[in-house]
């Protein structure tokens, strides 16, 4: 694949690549609140879509809320469900901001696509704002989030939306996602895909 920094448009996730995130923190809080195998409660909702159907906004936030207290002993609050599902949402390493700004003023396009639903993505623009001023919509171009545009990766829909929408052929752009499935569904419309794993920031990528 070409270099990296030789690209002009950068189609970039959001977890695990600008932002940290941990699943297991979630697993661990819903846990605590008295699921004792929420591994299990998360693979029969993934069967049945409930994922699915909050990331692309199919059901609404308080909709899946409601589905998981089904599941929780009786007194636990919405605000506690909240809490525990945004648990695995982390911090924005200052660096990592500093490289959209750098890449962005050497005339670069970034753009966002994140499976995300309406809770994780209040959290996760309540932690950018401690790290930075300037929000995700004044850094990149355009923003491309699940539960907005009605699909996810990794289809090949959404990736084709998106180049459509930008309006460049796919081997124009270079998309960086720290899901390998994510990755081999990008390169089925033809996207350069680079796959972040854990250990390589994407800070490195550009040094």
């Amino acid at each position: 694949m070409r270099d990296p920094k030789s690209f002009d448009h950068y189609i970039l996730d959001l977890g695990g690549v600008i932002i940290n995130i941990d699943y297991y923190r979630s697993i661990h809080a819903f846990e605590a609140l008295g699921i004792p195998e929420f591994n299990a409660l998360y693979n029969q909702f993934a069967q049945s879509q409930i994922f699915d159907q909050y990331e692309t906004g199919k059901i609404s936030s308080q909709q899946f809320i409601n589905k998981l207290l089904d599941h929780l002993p009786a007194g636990i609050t919405p605000n506690k469900v909240v809490s525990a599902w945004n648990a695995m949402i982390l911090d924005v390493p200052p660096a990592r901001i500093e490289l959209l700004l750098t890449l962005r003023e050497e005339g670069k396009k970034l753009y966002m696509l994140s499976n995300i639903n309406e809770i994780h993505q209040d959290r996760a623009w309540r932690e950018w704002r401690k790290t930075s001023d300037v929000l995700p919509e004044e850094i990149y171009h355009e923003l491309y989030l699940s539960h907005i545009v009605g699909m996810r990766k990794p289809n090949a829909d959404i990736f084709q939306f998106v180049c459509n929408d930008i309006g460049i052929d796919p081997e124009e752009a270079l998309f960086i996602d720290d899901s390998i499935q994510h990755i081999e569904g990008a390169k089925k419309i033809g996207l350069n895909a680079l796959h972040l794993t854990e250990d390589l920031d994407i800070t490195q990528l550009f040094s």
